[in-house]
C-alpha cells in the first residue's frame, strides 16, 4: 500500500519541479516528462488516498480533506498549465491532449469494466460448479443411504428368516 503523505507529497513535489522548469524552458515540449511525472503523481497519491479511505485507518473528514486538496492543488497547476499553453499559442496541443486524455480515460474505464465482468462471470461459474458438486454428493449419499438400507434389510431378512409375510 502506498502511503498517502507520500503520494501527497510527490504531487507538490512534481508541481513545484513544473513551475521552476517551465521558467527556463525554451518550449513546451522539453517539459513534457516533468509534466507526465505530475499527472503520475497526481494518479498515484489518489489511488494512494483511496487505498487508504478502503483500509478503514484514520477519519473519513481527514482522508477526504487529502484528497480533494491534492486534487483541487494539481486541478489549480492543470489550469496553469492551460494557461501556459495558451500564451505560447499552443492552444491546440492542449486540447489534443485533453482529448487523448479524454480516450485514455474511456479505454481504462472499459478495461475495467471488462474485468470486473470477468470476475463477476468467474465467481458466478465457481458458484455454479459449487452447486453441481453439491448436488452430485448428495445424490451419492442418498444412494448410499438407500443402500445400506437394502442391506440391513435383507441382513434382517436372513437373520430372522421373516421377511415379507
Amino acid at each position: 500500500m502506498i502511503d498517502p503523505i507520500t503520494a501527497l507529497a510527490g504531487i507538490q513535489s512534481a508541481i513545484s519541479m513544473v513551475k521552476k522548469a517551465a521558467g527556463v524552458a525554451q518550449d513546451l515540449g522539453s517539459l513534457a516528462p516533468m509534466i507526465g511525472k505530475l499527472f503520475d503523481a497526481k494518479s498515484t497519491a489518489t489511488k494512494a488516498m483511496l487505498q487508504a479511505k478502503q483500509s478503514g485507518k484514520g477519519s473519513n473528514m481527514g482522508t477526504a480533506l487529502q484528497i480533494e486538496m491534492a486534487l483541487e492543488q494539481a486541478r489549480a497547476f492543470e489550469e496553469e498549465l492551460k494557461m501556459l499553453f495558451m500564451q505560447t499559442g499552443k492552444i491546440d496541443v492542449w486540447n489534443k491532449i485533453k482529448a487523448r486524455q479524454a480516450e485514455m480515460d474511456l479505454a481504462d474505464a472499459k478495461e475495467i469494466s471488462a474485468l470486473k465482468k470477468a470476475e463477476k462471470e468467474a465467481k458466478q461459474k465457481e458458484q455454479e460448479q459449487l452447486e453441481i458438486a453439491l448436488a452430485i454428493g448428495g445424490t451419492f449419499f442418498v444412494l448410499f443411504l438407500v443402500f445400506v438400507g437394502i442391506y440391513e434389510l435383507m441382513d434382517f431378512c436372513q437373520t430372522t428368516r421373516r421377511c415379507g409375510r
